[in-house]
């Protein structure tokens, strides 16, 4: 019986079916891009870790990639019973299953203490499991294991700069829980012997597990095995609890669930989409606009967010805003651009909250699309930078919200119950649409780029043409504004041009 790994007991927690495709059918995994970033940042979250917890560089480290498993699993046997030293990656085998320790360290009585770190700012139920495994397994291969905590990334702590990052991780004892489970576990790991031997993998249906706690890599193949809704019970906004309970009764389209378990949102959204019909109550959005004036200013920020913070003052996964796009529509029709990047690899911060003062000036209403994003940005650069604060929030009270007047007025059968700006434009706009930009089409997408421009080894060309995706993206996302406040507005006045 070869032994099972923690991650694919995690995996088994999740979902047989993804174990038995991890054993036997591991070529068909697709791990989304935002999966591949999560482990890049633990990754990054690992290494800082081996710095706190061994400031001098004494430690060892197991590198079974190098090592192969039998000599990681005898060396590390090795150096628990004779080193007084931290060790990383500390391999066990026994039981029936196998794993490695983030971080052994010796504790007061010949013993050894167990930290698991985490790139997540809080305790999740997977981390508990996780942590009752690594236990169960370590105590199982002889270890005289003391203790066993987790360590995830503290956000309220600050970054004092000089690479000093004592104070990133705050540990949780999860000790008596983890050592209570051990029967537990040797059921899991029992259970999750029986999934592999099976000589075809399980029949389960897709559900919620496929997106938790981990999103699935295997959601595509598990898919494509089954006939697809034409109507989808996912286009319903906020559908979470109607799509489980439709779900105990074989329901998976529209047009099996009768019209008095729907919002009026969501009846709104099945008549539109099983008509091919558009909804738009124009005079109720007209009515929204009406109360503000000109000039008329649309604005947009584009974040990054570290988990390791790298300039001081910041705080771990704060949002850091680096560029903003600014159009400004007059009453005339004249319409001006505005723009702000910083890709100097410097705290863009300060330098962004005086150049958005600036550009905003003092009059007219500022249009965005979900307020709470900008504003939240907003409050927190005044928090910040003290003295801007009394000009940063006097830009506060002139925002003026699209996304509810999409929200409440409008819904095209291609949104597919989304009403992200992405979604709303090319349907209220046609010929308008993301999909002709380059290079730089989302958020997540700018933020990549955004990392890319920040690499010490970049050329000035790459450089010069990420700059050029990131204006491209931000200004779109502005000018995309000004043409549904046109649109909403009812306005018959010729279509307003911004070289797109």
């Amino acid at each position: 019986m070869k032994p099972l790994s923690k991650s694919k007991l995690i995996a088994f927690r999740q979902c047989p079916k993804r174990l038995w495709l991890e054993v036997h059918r591991p070529e068909l995994r697709e791990d989304s891009p935002g999966t591949c970033a999560s482990f890049q940042v633990g990754y990054q979250v690992g290494d800082i870790a081996k710095r706190l917890y061994d400031p001098a560089g004494q430690g060892a480290e197991i590198d079974v990639a190098l090592m192969g498993y039998q000599v990681a699993f005898e060396r590390s046997a090795e150096l628990l019973a004779r080193s007084r030293l931290p060790i990383f990656e500390a391999g066990f085998s026994a039981a029936g299953a196998l794993a490695f320790a983030d971080v052994m360290l010796p504790d007061s009585v010949g013993g050894w203490r167990m930290v698991e770190i985490k790139s997540s700012t809080s305790v999740k139920d997977y981390h508990r499991d996780d942590s009752a495994i690594q236990a169960y397994i370590a105590k199982s291969a002889g270890v005289r294991l003391s203790s066993v905590s987790l360590a995830c990334i503290d956000n309220s702590w600050v970054y004092p700069g000089h690479a000093d990052y004592r104070g990133l991780l705050k540990e949780t004892d999860l000790t008596a829980e983890a050592f209570a489970r051990a029967a537990e576990v040797e059921g899991w790991i029992s259970k999750a012997h029986e999934v592999v031997a099976q000589p075809s993998e399980p029949i389960i249906a897709t559900g919620d597990q496929c997106g938790t706690p981990f999103e699935c890599g295997y959601c595509t193949y598990c898919n494509s095995a089954k006939s697809q809704p034409e109507f989808p019970l996912h286009w319903f906004p906020n559908s979470g609890a109607l799509r489980s309970r439709m779900a105990k009764e074989g329901i998976n389209d529209m047009r099996g669930v009768a019209d008095d378990l729907l919002s009026a949102k969501q009846q709104t959204v099945k008549r539109a989409t099983l008509s091919n019909a558009v909804y738009f109550d124009a005079p109720g959005a007209a009515a929204d606009l009406a109360s503000h004036g000109f000039p008329a200013l649309f604005l947009d920020f584009e974040t990054i967010q570290f988990a390791i913070p790298i300039w001081k003052g910041t705080r771990p996964y704060q949002q850091i805003p680096f560029q903003f796009s600014l159009h400004t529509l007059c009453a005339t029709g004249k319409l001006v651009h505005t723009a702000f990047l910083d890709l100097s690899g410097h705290d863009p911060s300060e330098y962004f909250a005086r150049s958005l003062i600036e550009a905003c000036g003092t009059s007219g209403p500022i249009f965005v699309y979900n307020a709470g994003f900008e504003s939240t940005r907003i409050r927190e650069l005044a928090e910040r930078f003290a003295i801007l604060a009394e000009p940063l929030l006097a830009i506060l009270p002139r925002i003026v919200d699209l996304l509810p007047v999409a929200r409440n007025r409008y819904y095209h059968p291609s949104q597919q119950g989304s009403w992200s700006i992405k979604a709303v434009l090319p349907a209220a706009v046609p010929g308008l649409s993301y999909e002709s930009l380059v290079g730089v089409r989302d958020g997540s997408m700018a933020m990549e780029a955004f990392v890319e421009a920040l690499a010490p080894d970049i050329s000035a060309d790459r450089k010069a043409e990420i700059h050029r995706q990131l204006h491209a993206y931000c200004r779109l996302d502005t000018f995309a504004m000004v043409r549904l406040w046109q649109f909403f507005n009812g306005r018959n006045d010729p279509p307003l041009s911004d070289d797109y």
